[in-house]
C-alpha cells in the first residue's frame, strides 16, 4: 500500500522538521513549507493526502490558504487540521467555518497528533467512497435548500446535515453552529428520521447525492 502523503505548513523551522520526522517515523511520506504562500504551491503540486497548516505565518496565513484550496474541487475532500498556539474558542469556529477538519493547539502532543492524523484520513476515505457512489466530486455543501426541499428538515436541521457530510463530529457541528452537543446530536437524529437513514455514512452519501446533483 502506497505511503500517504501529508504536507507541513509551519513557518518555525524547529516545529516543522519534529512534525515531519514524528510522521515519518510512523510510516507517512512528507512536505513541508516555510509559510502559507510557498505551502499553497506545494500542496496544488503534490496533491497531499493531508495538510497540516500554521494558522499565524507570513506571505499568506492559514485562512488564506484553507480559503484558496477549498475553492478547488480537487481539495474539496482533502483533510486539513490547523497547528496553532491560540486555544480561543472564536479561532475553532473561524477555522472550521474555513473548512478545517480539526484544530490542534502547540505544543503539539504527539499521540494528540497521531490520533487526528489517522482519524482524518479514515474519514476521508469515507467521504471519497460516498462521493463515488454518488457519481460528483464537488458538491455544494452551501444548498441548504436542497437538503430542506429533499428531506423535509428545518434550516437548522439542513445545517447539521451539511456539516456531518463533510466529515465533522457532533462536537464540532456544536462549536461552528454554536449549540450544545446534545442539541447538535439531537437534530442529527431527527435528520435520520426523516432521511430514512441509520447512520452518518447513509446520511452523508445521500446529502452529497442531492447536493451534486442541486444546480
Amino acid at each position: 500500500m502506497a505511503k500517504k502523503r501529508i504536507l507541513i505548513i509551519e513557518d518555525q523551522a524547529p516545529m516543522r522538521r519534529n512534525i515531519a520526522l514524528l510522521l515519518q517515523m510512523e510510516g507517512f511520506e512528507t512536505f513541508t513549507a516555510a509559510n502559507g504562500k510557498e505551502g499553497l504551491a506545494a500542496a496544488q503540486k503534490e496533491k497531499p493526502d493531508l495538510i497540516l497548516c500554521d494558522v499565524m505565518m507570513p506571505e499568506l496565513d492559514g485562512y488564506g490558504v484553507i480559503q484558496a484550496l477549498r475553492q478547488d474541487p480537487a481539495f474539496v475532500t482533502t483533510p486539513f487540521i490547523f497547528l496553532t498556539a491560540k486555544s480561543d474558542r472564536n479561532d475553532l469556529r473561524t477555522g472550521m467555518n474555513y473548512g478545517a477538519d480539526d484544530y490542534l493547539t502547540k505544543p503539539v502532543v504527539r499521540e494528540d497528533l497521531l490520533a487526528a492524523v489517522q482519524s482524518r484520513l479514515a474519514k476521508a476515505g469515507a467521504m471519497q467512497r460516498a462521493l463515488d457512489e454518488a457519481g460528483t466530486f464537488a458538491p455544494d455543501f452551501e444548498n441548504l435548500g436542497a437538503l430542506q426541499e429533499a428531506f423535509g428538515l428545518t434550516a437548522r436541521e439542513a445545517e447539521v446535515l451539511s456539516w456531518v457530510a463533510q466529515g465533522k463530529s457532533n462536537a464540532d457541528v456544536a462549536s461552528i453552529l454554536g449549540m450544545s452537543e446534545k442539541t447538535a446530536k439531537q437534530h442529527l437524529g431527527v435528520c435520520f428520521q426523516k432521511m430514512g437513514v441509520e447512520s452518518r455514512n447513509a446520511a452523508t452519501l445521500a446529502a452529497v447525492e442531492v447536493l451534486g446533483k442541486a444546480k
